[in-house]
C-alpha cells in the first residue's frame, strides 16, 4: 500500500475556491478520495490563526477529520497589508517526509511550489500530485506536478 502525505495550503484552498465556486472545499470528500489510493501517513492543512470562533470551528472539523492544524499568527501591518505566508513551511515539511513516502499532495495553486515538487520528484522519486482550482492554478505548477486534480463541483460543499 502506498503511503501517501498530504499538504494543504488553507489560505490558497479558500481563496481559490471562492473566487472561482462562491463555494467551501470539501475536506472529508477529499480524505476520502485519497485514503482509497493508499495510507495517509500525514496530513497537514497551514493556516492562519486570526482567533475568531468561525475559524476556530473549522479548524477543529479539519483535526476531526484527520488533520494536523499548523497556525501562524495573523500580523495586520501598519500600511493595513497583511502577512501570513505558510510557503517555507509547507516546503520544509514536504522536504521532511519526502524519503518517507511514495505520494506527495499538495492543495495549493501557487506557482511558488514548482521548484519544491521538480525537486522531491527527482531526487526522492515520489509522485508529486496536486489539487488546485484550474482557472486560479499557475502553468508551472500543473507541469511541475506528476499529476494535477483541478477541483470542480466534486470536491465542493453543497
Amino acid at each position: 500500500m502506498k503511503k501517501i502525505a498530504i499538504f494543504v495550503d488553507v489560505q490558497n484552498i479558500y481563496y481559490t475556491t471562492r473566487q472561482q465556486y462562491g463555494r467551501q472545499f470539501n475536506y472529508r470528500k477529499l480524505w476520502q478520495t485519497i485514503e482509497c489510493q493508499g495510507e495517509i501517513v500525514s496530513a497537514t492543512a497551514y493556516a492562519i490563526h486570526r482567533g475568531d470562533d468561525k475559524q476556530l470551528k473549522f479548524q477543529d472539523a479539519l483535526k476531526h477529520i484527520g488533520f494536523t492544524v499548523k497556525l501562524k499568527p495573523y500580523i495586520q501591518r501598519s500600511d493595513g497589508s497583511a502577512k501570513g505566508d505558510w510557503d517555507v513551511g509547507i516546503a520544509i515539511d514536504i522536504m521532511e517526509i519526502a524519503e518517507a513516502v511514495d505520494t506527495i499532495i499538495l492543495l495549493s495553486g501557487d506557482g511558488d511550489f514548482d521548484l519544491l515538487l521538480k525537486k522531491v520528484r527527482h531526487k526522492y522519486n515520489v509522485s508529486a500530485e496536486v489539487y488546485a482550482v484550474a482557472a486560479l492554478t499557475a502553468n508551472s505548477l500543473i507541469d511541475a506536478a506528476s499529476c494535477y486534480h483541478a477541483i470542480d463541483e466534486e470536491l465542493l460543499l453543497k
